[in-house]
């Protein structure tokens, strides 16, 4: 089975959740389902949660901006090689063709007892079940200086796909050559563990075409690299030579937005022309004001049967924001394969229907080495009723051997058809 073959018929296995053939329940007609986030588990939440309904639920998607932007591929924004637009699509679908109703606003509180959102318009919404999928809050307060940093315009992370990634080309293309680009890992976990990885792949290939001078600087708070470590350097050393500087164990821990310096833990102060400093990570900010993340004050832990919080009743949570099962990576993959799931559960629930006892999901995750090459890694998880966790199949999945622009157009078509399956 080739790796196309593996993505569609993983999530057409998913598809068969919502093999549903008895009508709706009364319950579920009058549930009132409210969705939080329109990323890759919120949008995929509330369009499945339609399908697997027949379209009886009544489902809200509540997300600020106007438009879906795709965090992966955006690497390929920061590197010059590809447009925000290339990776922008509408709402528009989830409301024409499946009956989501959208409200373009801010949540500012869920009150679990009463079971209301507040949005920062005022208005409160009730809901019988709400999905929570508000992707990670950045922790400014960990790195002394950073938060004036950024204010300044001196420090960006460009961690959401948006304004921020444009603004890191800009600062990449006016910077001189011979100059130096800085990027920072946390300590995982983090959203997205091969993303800094790439996007120094990204920097490194418009250098070499456009400022040959110049290097990118990766300061890796890990042991090493987290994700397709061996495939990476590789490429720094076939594609980069001399161009990519990785440090590994080098955790900064101030900024100096001013001066451009970084101090490092233990090691001496880095100087930078562009400094991308990536601080460590926590659940969406929403998940934490309502006392969600149980798991160490920073994560969602969850029923991964149908993905409710341990902490409160008729909240589920989805994406980069839950404590992840063993070898589960948060990413854009796996938050649309958890959504299926817990859409599944919540209509089976609100119809008084046995959950699927033994869910699977997969994850692809591609990375570009270069503006057309990519490397891979994919993965099955199947949940076991013994340990209440989803645990990885062995053998299922598989890993590149090298980059290659084949796997390039795989990356591009994955990126299509998952666009598709989530908003379209």
């Amino acid at each position: 089975m080739d790796r196309r073959q593996f993505i569609g018929q993983g999530t057409a296995a998913l598809g068969l959740l919502a093999g549903f053939s008895n009508p709706a329940h009364a319950n579920l007609q009058k549930a009132q389902i409210l969705v939080i986030g329109g990323g890759y588990g919120g949008a995929t939440a509330a369009k499945y949660l339609r399908l697997f309904s027949n379209n009886t639920a009544q489902v809200t998607l509540i997300e600020p901006n106007a438009s879906f932007v795709s965090c992966p591929l955006s690497n390929l924004v920061v590197g010059g090689s590809r447009s925000l637009a290339e990776i922008t699509s509408p709402y528009d679908t989830l409301s024409m063709r499946h009956g989501v109703k959208i409200i373009q606003d801010s949540v500012i509180s869920i009150d679990p007892d009463k079971r209301i959102v507040k949005l920062s318009s005022g208005i409160a919404l009730p809901y019988d079940k709400v999905v929570v999928s508000p992707g990670v809050s950045l922790l400014m307060d960990s790195i002394e200086g950073l938060a004036s940093a950024n204010k300044a315009g001196a420090t960006l992370q460009a961690w959401k796909a948006g304004p921020e990634t444009v603004a890191l080309y800009k600062q990449l293309a006016a910077m001189r050559d011979g100059g130096t680009f800085a990027i920072t890992i946390p300590e995982a976990p983090y959203r997205c563990p091969p993303a800094p990885y790439e996007r120094a792949c990204q920097v490194a290939s418009y250098l070499k075409k456009y400022k040959p001078k110049s290097k990118v600087l990766i300061l890796d708070a890990n042991d090493d690299v987290t994700s397709k470590g061996a495939l990476f350097k590789k490429a720094w050393a076939d594609e980069y030579p001399g161009l990519i500087d990785y440090r590994p164990r080098n955790n900064v821990i101030a900024v100096d937005g001013k001066t451009k310096t970084l101090k490092i833990e233990v090691e001496e102060d880095v100087r930078a022309d562009v400094l991308n400093v990536l601080p460590a990570m926590n659940a969406g900010l929403i998940a934490i004001k309502t006392g969600l993340a149980n798991s160490n004050g920073r994560w969602v832990n969850v029923n991964y049967l149908n993905f409710e919080s341990t902490a409160q009743k008729n909240i589920h949570v989805l994406g980069d924001s839950i404590q992840v099962a063993p070898a589960m990576p948060k990413s854009g993959h796996m938050a649309n394969q958890q959504a299926k799931v817990a859409a599944a559960a919540i209509v089976a629930e609100l119809n008084g229907w046995e959950i699927n006892p033994t869910p699977v999901v997969n994850n692809a995750c591609y990375s570009f080495v270069n503006a057309t090459e990519t490397i891979h890694v994919a993965s099955v998880h199947q949940y076991s009723a013994v340990n209440k966790t989803f645990e990885p199949v062995h053998g299922a999945g598989g890993l590149s051997t090298k980059p290659s622009s084949l796997e390039g157009r795989y990356a591009w078509g994955w990126a299509h058809n998952i666009w598709a399956d989530t908003l379209g």
